[in-house]
């Protein structure tokens, strides 16, 4: 298994057909490029892919914590 971040696998693949790899849409994969989120992608033996999101858990403290208030 390798893992690579979603913006190093869209730049190898073209996001096209990173997209369709992944089972979304290109529009889709855009706009998660676009605004940063923090998704990486594993090829497994097979040859398939994952892609799964790294995210403050849980998400409410963490935007508690960011505004200053509990």
């Amino acid at each position: 298994m390798s893992r690579t971040s979603l913006r190093e696998f869209a730049r190898v693949y073209g996001q096209t057909k990173a997209a369709t790899l992944l089972g979304m849409g290109q529009g889709s994969l855009n706009k998660a490029l676009r605004v940063g989120r923090e998704v990486f992608v594993t090829q497994h033996a097979d040859g398939s892919f994952t892609a799964e999101e790294l995210r403050p858990f849980p998400v409410q403290s963490a935007k508690r914590s960011a505004s200053g208030r509990r």
